[in-house]
């Protein structure tokens, strides 16, 4: 499946526990997605067309109100680098 680099960096981060969220306007709208990386910082590949990628990919989800975070289709779609922790997770 074709991936574009912006998609397949976020997707990395998420695989080493980075979460995306959500920015909403007063209305409830989102205007923009932050993908926070574990350490903290924020990764500025993730945007909103990256996230609507992802998600009508079904490759990130969210459970329970909380932040997106990776699926198993979404792990099953990275390509392979040394630094993923996937298999750590247990998927």
């Amino acid at each position: 499946m074709n991936i574009s680099k912006p998609q397949q960096r976020t997707l990395h981060a998420l695989a080493q526990g980075a979460r995306i969220e959500l920015l909403r306007d007063d209305k409830g709208r989102v205007v923009g997605a932050d993908c926070i990386t574990g350490e903290g910082w924020r990764l500025s590949d993730c945007t909103l067309a990256v996230f609507k990628a992802l998600k009508r990919r079904r490759f990130i989800a969210s459970t329970g109100g909380g932040p997106y975070r990776i699926t198993r289709e979404g792990a099953a779609n990275l390509r392979a680098q040394a630094d993923n922790r996937v298999t750590a997770r247990g998927w």
